[in-house]
């Protein structure tokens, strides 16, 4: 064991479990060593972030190199691939998987993760949705309920910034929150139709992870409040939405215990048979192939939910054959993501005197309201929506015959106004939703490929039908004009909110982590990306994994004062 590749703590992944880990633990003393299998990004090194259009090649439009490059990327349900935010998405050549049934996996190498191009919706699972399993007998029961995270809650939205406003709604607990973004004239006008004709339904403003306002403690002089550009899957050079790069990996490299290695691909945990805990990870380099061990007295895995689970499914040995951590067999699977894709859109009349200040990074939100209270639906759960109304910009006119000064003066013009929402359903756990490590198929680096086995069962079938049957009634009642429905093509992960690969629960028989995020099997592990999840509620979940990671990081650090790990 060489001295210098040793550590107090190991963390894998940078996204925002990884970053939140690291802070976590760098500031309460411990040695720790940050491995991200992409290259550095600085905060301020988002190469796109300030260029206007016209700077941009072939009008930010994705070449036919880029399509044959990115063929997940380029699916229909997918929202990102520009010339101005390609260098943030892996190349699907270089890093295939495979697919038993069709599966959109989305993902970024590089520091910070998808923390860098995520939709920044910051949503508290309830009370009920920590509740529900047990209740219904679906899945595994939640080993904790919402006051065992409300106080990290607390913790984690004080610290990244969240505007949001106060609601007092059971369903969607509220938060410590900066000043909330306003609504539109035309979403102000569907707020209240929606108040007046369905009692139970709720539209605010979505909470959002962009500062409003300056934030409430001086702990990041690098973030100033949002500018309203709408540029945020550049990268924000204001720093004004949290990413891992702009706000928990400047706080851990401030304690000066942290140790950054970058390009450096975790394959593998090593795990000691006669000490019963895992003592580090091999590292392959990404670019030359080196292979080095990494020694710690913990490792959190944030490596995201299948980065996790391929590396704990690649983890073999005489005491874990099957996966590390696997006694339960259930790693890698009961995959879950949210349903995505369907909703409706119209056009409405009227406000043409009205218009908004600046291009609001920020949609409302009608949080769920089916099977809340005395509701009762046909399938269990619900769903949420998200959406917006603004006025059509010049665009509009791509086909109109009108040259000149005429063109110049339409476009000058705003557009009518329109709306669209789109729903967020819950997945149901289910054993058959998996993902197993095909050793036959190797990537660019010779290590075995995921093969995806995942599809949307009944009851999100269900869920998808309401979806679209609600928005429609909700936008034919405010009186809305030309109302009509969409569906994109959006397989399992389309949602970009993979979850439930290595859950938690109370028996280790059928779950792989406890209740603090620890491996059953293994104490020294902690799991606090996506994969610990037990349910998926329909809320965005990524507050849910900051909480719980600093929660876990917390637990970790008491557990090693007194010898337990």
């Amino acid at each position: 064991m060489d001295n210098k590749h040793v550590y107090d703590a190991i963390v894998v992944g940078t996204g925002v479990s990884g970053g939140w880990a690291a802070k976590e633990l760098t500031e309460k003393g411990l040695k720790t060593l940050v491995l991200d299998r992409g290259p550095m990004v600085k905060h301020g090194d988002y190469p796109t972030a300030m260029k206007a259009p016209w700077e941009l090649p072939y009008g930010d439009e994705p070449t036919r190199h880029d399509i044959e490059r990115h063929p997940i990327h380029t699916r229909p349900s997918f929202y990102g691939i520009t010339q101005s935010t390609k260098h943030w998405f892996v190349d699907d050549i270089d890093n295939p998987y495979e697919e038993t049934r069709p599966f959109d996996w989305f993902r970024g190498y590089h520091v910070g993760g998808r923390s860098l191009m995520w939709g920044r919706q910051s949503y508290r699972l309830s009370p009920m949705d920590l509740e529900a399993n047990g209740k219904e007998g679906v899945g595994v029961d939640w080993p904790i309920r919402y006051d065992d995270i409300a106080p990290w809650y607390d913790y984690v939205e004080h610290f990244i910034g969240v505007s949001g406003s106060i609601e007092h709604m059971p369903q969607l607990p509220d938060g410590d929150f900066l000043p909330p973004m306003e609504l539109t004239c035309v979403e102000k006008d569907f707020r209240d139709k929606i108040a007046g004709k369905f009692g139970g339904r709720k539209l605010i403003i979505g909470r959002t992870a962009n500062l409003s306002a300056p934030l409430k403690h001086d702990k990041s002089p690098q973030r100033a409040p949002c500018q309203y550009r709408n540029l945020c899957m550049r990268g924000c050079p204001f720093g004004a939405y949290f990413s891992s790069n702009s706000s928990t990996l400047p706080a851990a490299e401030k304690t000066g215990n942290m140790t950054m290695v970058t390009n450096a691909i975790v394959y593998e945990l090593i795990y000691d048979n006669d000490k019963g805990k895992a003592t580090g990870v091999r590292v392959l380099d990404a670019e030359t192939g080196h292979q080095t061990e990494y020694f710690a007295k913990v490792i959190f895995m944030c490596a995201s939910t299948f980065g996790s689970t391929h590396i704990l499914l690649n983890s073999t040995s005489s005491r874990f054959p099957n996966g590390f951590g696997n006694d339960s067999g259930e790693l890698g699977h009961n995959i879950m993501d949210h349903l995505f894709g369907s909703g409706a859109r119209a056009m409405v009349d009227g406000y043409d005197d009205r218009y908004y200040s600046g291009r609001r990074p920020n949609g409302f939100y009608i949080p769920r309201y089916r099977n809340v209270g005395s509701d009762k639906s046909s399938f269990l759960r619900g769903y949420g929506y998200q959406g917006g109304a603004s006025r059509q910009d010049w665009t509009r006119l791509v086909n109109t015959p009108l040259i000149g000064g005429d063109l110049k003066r339409a476009a000058q013009t705003p557009g009518p106004w329109s709306i669209s929402m789109m729903g967020f359903g819950e997945m149901l756990p289910s054993h058959r939703n998996k993902v197993t490590l095909d050793r036959n198929r190797k990537d660019k680096y010779g290590l075995p490929v995921l093969n995806f086995d995942a599809a949307h069962e009944e009851n999100e079938l269900a869920i998808g039908k309401a979806i679209v049957d609600d928005a429609l009634e909700m936008m034919s009642a405010a009186g809305y004009r030309d109302v009509r429905s969409f569906k994109v093509q959006a397989n399992v992960g389309a949602g970009i909110h993979e979850m439930g690969t290595a859950r938690m629960g109370r028996d280790p028989k059928t779950s792989v982590l406890n209740g603090w995020n620890q491996m059953h099997a293994c104490k020294n592990v902690y799991v606090t990306d996506g994969s610990f999840m037990a349910s998926s509620g329909c809320q965005n979940p990524s507050l849910t994994y900051m909480a719980m990671t600093a929660r876990a990081a917390s637990h970790a650090v008491e557990e090693l004062k007194r010898g337990n790990i």
